[in-house]
């Protein structure tokens, strides 16, 4: 029998994904915000993290195995069949609990959010499930489908990918999507090198490593990177490698004025700052008033004093600046996110196809109303977190076919790092969230011509 702590632990999780599910709040936030709110003991929150997460990047495939179990079942609350969902999880991939434990636990947990009925129908699915065993997705004959089960993805998503990148490549990403993400940062090089930075955090206890594809970038092995004194110091930023190259393709130089037209939180303005080594000015756009005092916030831990940061819709910036006035124009534009399931897992059951082709247009869009105000022989950066071709080469090609004064930049070659030649081709790169175990990006750099 497990102590009072942990039976509160399986009530934050089912709290948290009842919220996920019923409100559509993003997992990474709403987790933070609950552990604060329930006052979660350090010691537990590895347990509830893991829980959360893995409950939702396991969600159809859970399902799956609860479905058999629960045909004769009346329609059952949102929060049973979470609670089924969480209980399932830890016995299928979970070793380290007990089977009793969870039981138990569920019960407890049914008990206090319904009735005796609730906690006997949950005691009675969960037994069924240890005696008779789950059933082998293997056994599925329609092989997307079977990797729509055996990776939690929808199905629709699968066939798109693919169509787009073969059998092959889509199971390897879905299986990827599946592992925890590595935490990584940019190392400020205003203030010391990577080399000097691993040295700090080592001294104070945090176990870091080089990384292995930006040549700024650290992966933590061990702590919380964001909770160091160097983070609050401005030492360094929380990352992803795939996003620290769009400031190295972008490739701003001293006194160069940039545009970064949706720039919050305002990770890449900030590192695009810092390679300017905060000369010039870096004009950072975002659509909302709060999200523009994220990137204010990071400017002032960073001590960047070249960042003006305010909230415009991106769409009328011609609006506010003038013509040919910017030297560099980063576009990292709203999309579906599908390059970061690993961290947001919630993404792959809310957004549809739908969503995609209304993204793209709002891409374009944003591409068509920033194209004037770049300079002759200027650079524009396009990127996305994401990894469909609607999204990433089929909006830079439809924007190329009607602004015949661009160009792809194929110079950004050599600034890449070694290890990504492969994944180029005519100035744009689409990385996979397995190439190299980071978030899946695309960049691509265009020229206006001179």
């Amino acid at each position: 029998m497990t102590n009072k702590k942990q039976m509160n632990v399986r009530d934050v999780a089912v709290e948290t994904l009842l919220q996920i599910e019923k409100n559509q709040a993003y997992s990474n936030l709403l987790l933070n915000t609950m552990i604060k709110k329930h006052h979660v003991k350090d010691k537990d929150i590895a347990l509830l993290t893991e829980i959360v997460y893995g409950t939702l990047q396991r969600q159809k495939t859970l399902d799956y195995f609860l479905a058999g179990f629960l045909k004769k079942a009346k329609k059952i609350e949102a929060w049973v069949q979470i609670l089924l969902r969480i209980s399932i999880y830890q016995m299928v991939y979970l070793d380290r609990v007990p089977e009793r434990a969870i039981f138990f636990e569920a019960v407890e947990v049914a008990k206090k959010r319904g009735h005796k009925g609730i906690s006997s129908f949950v005691n009675g699915v969960l037994r069924t499930v240890q005696r008779e065993g789950i059933p082998d997705i293997n056994n599925i004959e329609d092989p997307i489908e079977r990797l729509s089960i055996q990776t939690s993805h929808p199905k629709w998503l699968v066939e798109k990918w693919v169509k787009q990148f073969g059998y092959q490549e889509t199971e390897q990403m879905c299986e990827e999507n599946l592992k925890a993400p590595t935490q990584t940062a940019r190392v400020n090089k205003m203030k010391n090198s990577v080399k000097e930075l691993v040295q700090i955090l080592s001294e104070n206890g945090i176990a870091v490593e080089k990384g292995d594809l930006s040549e700024d970038a650290i992966k933590g092995l061990k702590g919380n990177l964001a909770l160091t004194k160097a983070f609050s110091d401005g030492l360094l930023t929380i990352q992803d490698e795939s996003s620290m190259l769009v400031a190295r393709a972008l490739n701003p130089m001293e006194n160069d004025l940039v545009l970064d037209a949706c720039a919050a939180p305002g990770g890449k303005s900030t590192h695009i700052a810092e390679r300017m080594g905060g000369t010039g000015t870096v004009h950072s756009l975002d659509l909302h008033e709060h999200k523009v005092k994220l990137i204010q916030q990071q400017a002032e831990r960073l001590n960047l004093q070249n960042i003006k940061a305010e909230a415009l819709d991106s769409r009328l910036a011609g609006e506010k600046f003038e013509k040919e006035s910017f030297d560099r124009i980063l576009v990292d534009a709203p999309c579906s996110g599908f390059g970061v399931i690993k961290r947001k897992p919630d993404i792959k059951y809310t957004k549809t196809e739908d969503d995609i082709l209304k993204l793209a247009e709002l891409q374009k869009n944003i591409l068509h109303a920033v194209a004037p105000l770049l300079k002759r022989d200027g650079v524009l950066v396009y990127s996305t977190c994401t990894i469909d071709h609607e999204e990433n080469h089929d909006v830079v090609q439809a924007f190329l076919d009607t602004h015949p004064e661009f160009e792809r930049d194929i110079a950004v070659k050599d600034l890449l790092p070694e290890k990504l030649q492969p994944y180029y081709q005519d100035g744009e790169i689409q990385l996979l969230p397995h190439y190299f175990g980071t978030d899946g990006f695309y960049i691509v750099c265009l020229r206006k011509k001179g």
